[in-house]
């Protein structure tokens, strides 16, 4: 498969954090990975290649040099599972009239009216009864079929609609689900629907964590199909960027570690996200395993570059005022190198100095991203990542527009050029 083949997969079965883990897990599996658990001991062999899947929604994944005494250079690259959606609330159901909804709230900072009149569908897991009160029957779900859809107000109601019109999110985002049934309890139908797709019985269900997703497919657009508009490109162009470059990445002298962490939307200050301390464990287990002692893990592990990958800020045609006055960057014109004084993108100018060493010597094209002077912009996990182990970072990603909409845009070229900006960081010596 191709590049963009392998996104376009990535974009349609990577519904909810859990199944970008289990897509990803997969593609590592077929590539001789092996999967490894942090309450097990580990047996690494040089030239090993694992992954661990840290509680459903955050993976880490990892290569070992040939030899035993090359342990040290690490190249850590970063990414998140999540991504900007409508999250089922506990007891969902809902009765409006003869109008079955679902109680939800919002994940993260979506464009709320993007996701009006949408085929929408539902993904995640759910906690299932079982015989063993400390280990539920854990299931995962993708329904595929749009069983929702979040209807606008007509005009004729709403005068006032294209002036602008704030939504409130827990009266105006309330999902339709169908007609309500007569025979079904006005608590059950939703829960119902789901136990019937489980195979199990209603009261059986203990608790979910399912999430609200656009269920249209990604497609090229543009007079030359140069862009690529898909819901998910925050961040899973990142997520295959880094999957991508660790397969395909030449044995060097050094340990690559990619971290797919979840919760990055939310803050990231999770057991599941780049705030806690996870990565840090990872490489002191990893350290530990191949022979180390803890002093030389505390050494070996500041020999460690991480470069932080998520989207940036496309310069938008019809708000360019919008857009820094010198940093520009656009579609289909190459990776962007992303800076904040403000440390919300992490600045180092040694660190971007590498980046852009490595683009120039391999000929990728790249950009620089600064946010307007007026107009603080977002973060990363890269800056709360590098506060817990503070070595050199870089924030990247490939340049959007429409970001944190329900489809969002980009430049089909710009992923070649974050494939192997990863890719030779990879592997270059």
């Amino acid at each position: 498969m191709t590049e963009l083949e392998q996104l376009f997969s990535l974009l349609e079965e990577g519904t909810s954090p859990f199944h970008v883990v289990l897509h990803t897990a997969r593609q590592l599996e077929k590539q001789g990975f092996r999967e490894l658990s942090f309450g097990q001991s580990w047996k690494l062999s040089p030239g090993g290649k694992y992954y661990v899947n840290h509680h459903g929604s955050t993976l880490f994944a990892f290569t070992l040099p040939q030899v035993k005494e090359k342990m040290g250079n690490i190249r850590i690259a970063a990414a998140h599972t999540d991504f900007p959606c409508i999250r089922i609330k506990p007891n969902p159901d809902v009765k409006n009239a003869a109008y079955a909804q679902v109680n939800v709230e919002m994940y993260g900072g979506a464009i709320l009216n993007t996701w009006l009149d949408r085929p929408l569908s539902v993904a995640g897991r759910v906690a299932v009864k079982s015989d063993r009160v400390f280990e539920p029957d854990i299931r995962f779900v993708d329904i595929k079929k749009p069983v929702f859809t979040i209807p606008n107000l007509a005009i004729h109601m709403n005068k006032d609609v294209n002036k602008g019109v704030e939504l409130n999110k827990q009266v105006d985002m309330i999902p339709l689900f169908g007609m309500a049934e007569e025979n079904v309890a006005e608590e059950k139908q939703f829960l119902s629907y789901l136990a019937k797709e489980l195979k199990v019985k209603a009261e059986d269900i203990l608790e979910f964590e399912l999430y609200i997703y656009c269920a249209e497919k990604p497609l090229f657009v543009g007079g030359e199909e140069e862009f690529i508009s898909s819901p998910r490109l925050d961040n899973l162009t990142s997520v295959q960027a880094l999957v991508a470059a660790l397969l395909e990445a030449e044995p060097r002298n050094g340990i690559n570690v990619i971290a797919l962490f979840d919760h990055e939307e939310i803050g990231s200050r999770t057991k599941q996200g780049a705030g806690s301390l996870m990565l840090n464990e990872l490489l002191d287990k990893i350290l530990l395993c191949l022979g180390a002692d803890v002093l030389a893990v505390k050494e070996m592990k500041y020999d460690s570059m991480l470069l932080s990958v998520d989207v940036a800020h496309a310069l938008h045609p019809n708000q360019m005022g919008k857009m820094d006055i010198t940093n520009r960057p656009m579609l289909n014109r190459g990776l962007c190198i992303k800076e904040a004084c403000s440390q919300s993108y992490v600045t180092d100018c040694e660190a971007i100095a590498v980046v852009e060493q490595i683009c120039r010597e391999k000929e990728i094209p790249y950009q620089k991203f600064v946010n307007r002077s007026d107009i603080p912009g977002g973060g990363t996990l890269g800056s709360i990542a590098s506060a817990l182990l503070p070595v050199k970072t870089v924030d990247i990603g490939l340049p959007l527009l429409a970001m944190h909409s329900a489809r969002e845009l980009m430049g089909k070229e710009d992923m070649k050029a974050l494939d192997a900006c990863v890719r030779e960081f990879f592997q270059i010596s």
